[in-house]
């Protein structure tokens, strides 16, 4: 039985809406229910040329089937002002905030199985006087999970952050037992419960170059990862490491691998998006929800103009669908 997802169609002058309206030209094997503004959807296909019919629905009277090819379904979300593609303004701000909470509720309600989003814009939503870092720590916030773990994917290879937007002289800091245990635990877990892995294989990276070089280029591995690791395979964790960045992403070590848990933000997402730009995807772990994102950002430039890529997209559509459904086996299971 097909089950239901909400789609957000992120920054409204960005390619959003654009990648929202081309998900309609092709079958989905579950329902997919836009969240977005359907006035911005309307003029947004007309600008692409875009021949899509745009059926309005509700919590109220919720499709039990895909869309047709051709059709989107709409929870109409109106704008709080007229969209130009390309051209930001600030009094939409509180309108995509609207949107992801709508598709975060729904999902703690259990009307949706999960939420795919498309990008948003963190300077204009600030500028509408709305404090907001991300899609990830908002959904923390609403979710009240205290601790959540950014993962990256592309073909053949997913990438955990232990830290995630911090300025480099304040990784190491951040970089603490407690930390890389909740992080390490929440990765596991979900690899698990989310992903289907019975037993998930996880390369875990050193902080410094060569892992520290024993001790001659940083003692963090040796007095907080080395030990932590340690202590999490009493748990039954299958870590491997620390090991030195620059060779762990090569053929030999990533073949068996399910995961590799990432000090920082550039140490492990160079290498993934060098892989599979525009073919990743964005994974929220630890929610009690299942949200899957976008590789990329809201590309003012391209909005309505036609010439976008939306493999990104796809690819998150793809992982939300795969994850619902592995949790649902679980389940059942």
């Amino acid at each position: 039985m097909p089950l239901r997802f909400a789609l957000t169609a992120g920054e409204p002058a960005g390619i959003g809406p654009d990648l929202s309206l081309l998900l309609s030209q092709q079958a989905q094997s579950h329902v997919l229910i836009c969240i977005a503004a359907h006035s911005l959807l309307a003029e947004r296909a007309a600008l692409l040329k875009l021949s899509v019919d745009l059926i309005q629905v509700t919590p109220a009277d919720w499709p039990s089937t895909p869309a047709p090819v051709g059709a989107l379904y709409v929870w109409d979300t109106p704008l709080a002002a007229p969209c130009t593609p390309g051209i930001l303004d600030a009094r939409n701000g509180a309108y995509v905030l609207t949107t992801l909470t709508r598709a975060a509720e729904g999902c703690l309600k259990g009307d949706f199985a999960g939420m795919i989003t498309a990008p948003v814009h963190k300077g204009v939503i600030n500028e509408a006087g709305i404090a907001f870092s991300g899609h990830t720590e908002f959904l923390a916030d609403l979710t009240q999970t205290e601790q959540v773990v950014m993962l990256l994917a592309t073909e053949g290879l997913r990438v955990g952050l232990v830290t995630t937007h911090l300025p480099l002289r304040d990784v190491a800091d951040a970089v603490t037992a407690d930390t890389l245990t909740r992080v390490a635990r929440i990765l596991d877990h979900d690899l698990k419960h989310k992903f289907g892995i019975e037993q998930p294989r996880i390369l875990a990276c050193g902080l410094n170059p060569h892992a520290g070089e024993g001790g001659h280029l940083g003692r963090e591995e040796i007095e907080i990862i080395e030990p932590t690791l340690a202590s999490l395979r009493q748990e039954g964790l299958n870590l491997i490491g620390p090991l030195p960045a620059d060779t762990l992403f090569t053929p030999k070590h990533l073949e068996h691998a399910d995961a590799v848990l990432a000090m920082y933000h550039d140490q492990g997402l160079t290498v993934l998006k060098f892989l599979g730009f525009g073919r990743a995807v964005n994974v929220t772990l630890g929610l009690p929800i299942i949200r899957t994102s976008v590789d990329h950002g809201t590309a003012l430039d391209l909005a309505g103009t036609g010439n976008i890529d939306s493999g990104s997209l796809h690819v998150a559509l793809t992982t939300a669908y795969q994850m619902a459904e592995s949790q649902q086996r679980a389940t059942k299971g």
